[in-house]
């Protein structure tokens, strides 16, 4: 049973498994600010092309003097790309907001060894592939919608689903603002378990 007094720095321990408490650094915080805004720039993205929907009708033939209606709608769940785009932002909103309770409550379970240090980086690169994966898939798609491609014959869609485009212009954007925000956690991680592996 060891207790050790004077600077704060210095965890208490009260023997093998007991709890110890370290005050936040700057760079905890900075971790957790980055960690927010990346879970709420992914979860944007998530409800903004989960509720991306469009519903038009055009006339396609004219019978006499009866025009002849469609109605088509424009959905993300029609996109495969879009589909994997909402799945991982998700993933990647709900890690950050894992990483930032765990963060908090990590205090409760500390334990030596660089498994703490280690895990958080493994998962923060996990999800910056993830979410990249997810947005160029869908910046693919995207652009294919908005110019079609005339070698493979597919049509463009955004001249007649311009609000759907809009909307999912602006899912790009905060999916791309999370990726940038991941690829900085990431490293912050990396460095963080290279300063621990020093000790």
């Amino acid at each position: 049973m060891a207790l050790q007094s004077g600077d704060n720095e210095k965890p208490i321990s009260f023997g093998y498994n007991s709890m110890s408490w370290k005050p936040k650094s700057g760079s905890n915080w900075t971790l957790l600010g980055l960690r927010l805004l990346a879970a709420l720039a992914a979860a944007a993205a998530t409800l903004v092309m989960a509720l991306n929907k469009e519903t038009k009708t055009f006339v396609v033939a004219t019978i006499g003097t009866t025009p002849v209606n469609l109605t088509l709608t424009a959905k993300f769940q029609h996109t495969p790309a879009f589909v994997f785009f909402v799945i991982a932002n998700t993933m990647a909103s709900f890690h950050n907001l894992v990483m930032i309770i765990v963060d908090f409550l990590g205090t409760k379970f500390e334990h030596k060894g660089h498994l703490r240090y280690l895990i958080p980086a493994i998962l923060d690169m996990l999800n910056v592939a993830l979410v990249s994966g997810g947005a160029n898939a869908a910046a693919f798609m995207a652009e294919v919608g908005k110019n079609g491609n005339s070698h493979a014959r597919w049509d463009k869609i955004c001249d007649k689903f311009d609000k759907f485009c809009d909307h999912g212009a602006g899912a790009l954007i905060a999916s791309f603002v999370a990726l940038a925000l991941m690829l900085i956690i990431s490293v912050i991680s990396i460095l963080k378990l290279r300063a621990n592996s020093k000790n």
